[in-house]
C-alpha cells in the first residue's frame, strides 16, 4: 500500500468504489466501502492523490479529505466517461478517474467552500421558486383567456387580481380557483424576498460581492451568484478561460485548415450565463448616459452588429473584467476616454 500515489473514488450515496494506482499507472488496489468507513481507511492512509468527479457531494468530501493531509483533485464528469473501457461498472469509473487524472493537460474543478456552497444553494432555491411563480401567472392567465378575459402581462396586475375579477362575472368555483393561485403567488412573492434579503446580507460581508457591484450593469443577484461561482478565480489561467467555461465564447468546428466559428458554446453554467447577458442589456439600454471606453466600444459594435450579438461580446467581457477583480484582488475603475485638442 506505501507505493500506492493516487486513488480514484467512484462517489455514491451510500457505498464509494476507490481504485489505487501506484506512480507507474499499475493497479494496486480495489476496495469498496461505506462513507464511514472509506473516512477511517483514508484517515489511516499516507497522504496522496485522492480524484474524485465533481458531483454531489464531492466538495464536502474534499473538504475534509483536505483535513486529512490529502492532494484532493476533482474532474467534470464529462472529462471521465472517454476514459471508461469496456462495460461500465462502479469499480471501472474508479478506474477511468485516476487515467483521467493522469493526464497531463487535464483540467480540474476547484473546490468549493461551505459560504460558496450555502450561496448556491440560496440562489436555486430562488430560481426554483421563481420558476414556481411564472408557472402560477400562466396559470391565471390561461384560465381567465378560457372565460374571455385577457389581462395585462406584468407582475402589477398579478397583485390586484381579486380587484380585477370584481368587475367580470365569472363562475363561483373559478374565482376560488383564481383566489388559490393568487394566495400561491403571493407566498412564492414573500419567500423570494426573504431570500433576496439573505442574499443581500451574505453580499454586505463578502468583499468580492461587493467589489463586482461596481462593474456596470452587474446587480446584487448577479454578484452574489459571481463569487459562489467563482470563488478568487485561480482555477482559471485567465479571463478567458472563465468566459468559455460560461459559454461566452464562439463554438468551433474547423477541419482542413479552415476556421468555421458557429454560435455560442453555452457551455458551463446557463444561469450564469443568462445572468450575464442580462447585465450587457441592462447596460445597453441605457447606453446613452454612459460615458468611457466600453461605452464607446458597444456604441461602435451597435452600428456594425445585431443587439444580441453585441450582448454576447460584451457579456465576454464583463465576464472577463469580474476574472481580474476576482483573480488579482482589484477594484474596477472606468477607463476615460482620453480628449485630445
Amino acid at each position: 500500500m506505501q507505493d500506492v500515489t493516487l486513488i480514484g473514488i467512484d462517489l455514491g450515496k451510500h457505498s464509494f468504489h476507490l481504485h489505487g494506482q501506484d506512480a507507474c499507472g499499475k493497479a494496486v488496489f480495489r476496495k469498496k466501502f461505506t462513507r464511514k468507513q472509506l473516512i477511517t481507511f483514508l484517515a489511516t492512509f499516507h497522504p496522496c492523490t485522492v480524484v474524485m468527479e465533481a458531483c454531489a457531494g464531492a466538495h464536502h468530501m474534499a473538504r475534509h479529505l483536505m483535513s486529512l493531509g490529502h492532494t484532493v483533485k476533482l474532474i467534470n464528469p464529462q472529462f471521465v466517461r472517454p476514459f471508461v473501457k469496456g462495460n461500465k461498472n462502479d469499480f471501472i469509473d474508479a478506474e477511468a478517474i485516476c487515467e483521467a487524472a493522469s493526464r497531463p493537460n487535464m483540467r480540474f474543478v476547484a473546490p468549493r467552500t461551505e459560504a460558496q456552497q450555502v450561496l448556491s444553494a440560496l440562489h436555486r432555491v430562488r430560481e426554483s421558486l421563481v420558476r414556481e411563480r411564472v408557472k402560477a401567472t400562466n396559470q391565471i392567465h390561461g384560465f381567465l383567456l378560457e372565460f374571455g378575459i385577457s389581462l395585462p402581462t406584468g407582475p402589477a396586475i398579478i397583485n390586484r387580481l381579486p380587484s380585477v375579477l370584481a368587475e367580470y362575472p365569472l363562475p363561483a368555483r373559478l374565482m376560488s380557483i383564481l383566489e388559490r393561485l393568487h394566495a400561491h403567488y403571493k407566498y412564492l412573492s414573500e419567500q423570494i424576498g426573504e431570500v433576496e434579503k439573505d442574499l443581500a446580507r451574505q453580499l454586505h460581508e463578502d468583499d468580492l460581492g461587493q467589489r463586482l457591484l461596481a462593474v456596470p450593469g452587474v446587480g446584487p443577484i448577479t454578484a452574489s451568484l459571481l463569487s459562489a461561482e467563482l470563488g478568487d478565480g485561480k482555477q482559471y489561467g485567465c479571463g478567458r478561460d472563465f468566459a468559455a467555461s460560461v459559454g461566452l465564447v464562439p463554438r468551433q468546428y474547423s477541419t482542413g485548415g479552415r476556421p468555421n466559428l458557429l454560435g455560442i458554446s453555452k457551455r458551463g453554467d446557463k444561469n450564469l450565463r443568462r445572468l450575464l447577458v442580462q447585465c450587457a442589456r441592462a447596460f445597453m439600454q441605457r447606453i446613452d448616459k454612459h460615458t468611457g471606453t466600453l461605452a464607446d466600444w458597444v456604441r461602435s459594435m451597435l452600428t456594425r452588429r445585431h443587439s444580441n450579438i453585441v450582448a454576447c461580446a460584451l457579456a465576454n467581457k464583463l465576464a472577463r473584467t469580474v476574472w481580474a477583480l476576482a483573480a488579482r484582488h482589484t477594484e474596477y475603475k472606468a477607463t476615460q476616454k482620453s480628449m485630445t485638442a
